[in-house]
């Protein structure tokens, strides 16, 4: 928006108005406190992530997600009635906190909670909640970008402390996890929670299983050291894998400057945010597909066709830029059919994203732990996350100013690569119940060597135990 860039960063509002010229087309955003202002968020919650692993487990996943609440409303207030630069990147860091926060708790909690059946497709909804935000994000920037008194962004910055206010107040309604409550010792208070969630007394074999989970997580007194050891090779190689290859397909430079992108290959300013706007709705929808498939097609599948679909897009999206714009960023007049034909082909690289990196890379991590070191593992899981999406927001423009629409080709081999890791390391666990995920990990054929080994070491140490 036109007053926001004015106010708070008109070095790119000069460039962008030709008040300050510029030779290149692609450099019109290349500002760094611009860019620190998206992506000090992500070190925020890079921060946070670690520490909510040490709350998670001692008191609860719900604590945790109110806290993260509290902590995104402060920050939307003071990005909402902002006056300095500084006042901005601080509330887009309390805005961090709040996502460190809830991206630690809300994976880990709909995984423990859910049944095993459905659990792919609950655990997909925290994505399809992410893109309708977006989505809803983008509406109402498209709708304040039209305010003439120029005060639109403080409506669009501050209103995220309305989802805060949601999360604040939904999670004092949840129930606690059965697994937390008994990883705290309160194995009654467990098992009525556990009754109640699953709407039936008939949860013995169930609590059980998590009670015998919880009593081997207790013998493990140091998480963080614990992933080290070669027992958890393959849970703490795809913590770190996952949410690297997620950042590297470039969906979130598409999410964070979709109205810039726009704006670089020639759309006017409300058109840039229109186009925002409907790449928002292809991500909404398309979560929708993986929701209602997920536990029918499996995660392997999904992570693959979705991998080709980028792939192929990223392509024909690099060449038509590259086309139009060549090296010096100055394409003329772009005719009609070239815009729609480059949102065409964004839409679908988003949908394909949409249905397989997007949820599964969070589903995925949030299940395959097991319960002694899922708060570490997520942590990680988080850690990485975010120390990329800070990277990869906080080089973009620059990237786009330097690599012009090779950008996309970048993008395009990190994609080959992820998705070959995913068809040769990642095991199917598609209907497979929480506290056996093991199994999956001893019956694959290049990660048995590692998680079998311990598990033959636990057999032989059982009876020692005992006498």
């Amino acid at each position: 928006m036109d007053p926001f860039l004015k106010k708070f960063f008109p070095d790119v509002y000069a460039k962008e108005h030709n008040i300050k010229p510029t030779d290149n087309q692609y450099c019109k955003f290349d500002s760094q406190v611009l860019t620190l202002f998206t992506s000090s968020l992500y070190l925020a919650a890079l921060v946070a992530s670690i520490f909510a692993s040490k709350v998670t487990r001692a008191f609860g996943r719900r604590l945790t997600m109110i806290s993260g609440g509290v902590l995104f409303l402060a920050g939307a207030a003071l990005n909402g009635f902002a006056q300095q630069v500084w006042m901005l990147i601080v509330g887009r860091m309390l805005l961090g906190f709040g996502i460190g926060c809830a991206n630690q708790s809300v994976p880990i909690y709909v995984s423990e909670v859910a049944p095993y059946k459905y659990r792919g497709a609950l655990n997909m909804l925290f994505q399809l909640a992410i893109t309708i935000g977006i989505f809803v994000a983008n509406i109402l920037n498209y709708l304040f970008a039209k305010m003439e008194n120029g005060e639109g962004w403080r409506y669009s910055l501050g209103l995220a402390g309305v989802p805060a206010i949601m999360i604040i107040i939904g999670a004092m309604f949840l129930p606690e996890s059965p697994n937390s409550l008994i990883e705290r010792g309160q194995a009654e208070k467990a098992k009525e929670e556990l009754i109640k969630i699953r709407g039936t007394d008939d949860v013995d074999e169930e609590f059980k299983d998590l009670v015998a989970a919880s009593e081997a997580s207790k013998q493990v007194k140091h998480p963080w050291s614990s992933l080290l050891k070669s027992e958890y090779r393959p849970h703490l190689t795809m913590a770190i894998a996952i949410p690297f290859f997620q950042q590297l397909t470039g969906m979130n430079v598409i999410t964070f400057y979709a109205p810039v992108l726009f704006k670089t290959i020639g759309f006017g300013g409300t058109a840039s945010l229109m186009s925002a706007m409907i790449t928002g709705g292809c991500n909404a929808l398309a979560t929708l597909v993986s929701i209602f498939t997920v536990d029918k097609v499996g995660r392997r599948k999904l992570f693959l066709e979705g991998g080709a679909q980028m792939f192929i897009c990223q392509l024909v999206i690099a060449a038509a830029i590259g086309s139009k714009f060549g090296t010096d960023g100055n394409p003329g007049v772009l005719p009609k059919w070239f815009a729609l034909t480059v949102v065409v082909f964004i839409c679908i690289y988003v949908a394909g994203f949409a249905w397989s990196w997007g949820p599964l890379g969070w589903l995925v991590p949030s299940e395959i732990f097991p319960l002694e070191v899922r708060s570490a593992a997520q942590s990680v899981n988080v850690s990485v996350n975010m120390i990329f999406t800070f990277a990869v927001a906080q080089v973009f423009t620059a990237m786009l100013c330097h690599m012009k629409f090779g950008l996309f080709i970048f993008f395009a081999f990190f994609v080959i690569v992820m998705s070959i890791f995913i068809y040769k390391f990642l095991p199917e666990t598609k209907g497979v119940p929480i506290e056996e995920i093991s199994l999956v990990w001893e019956n694959h054929p290049y990660w048995n060597k590692f998680v079998k080994s311990s598990a033959q070491k636990n057999k032989t140490a059982a009876p020692d135990s005992q006498v």
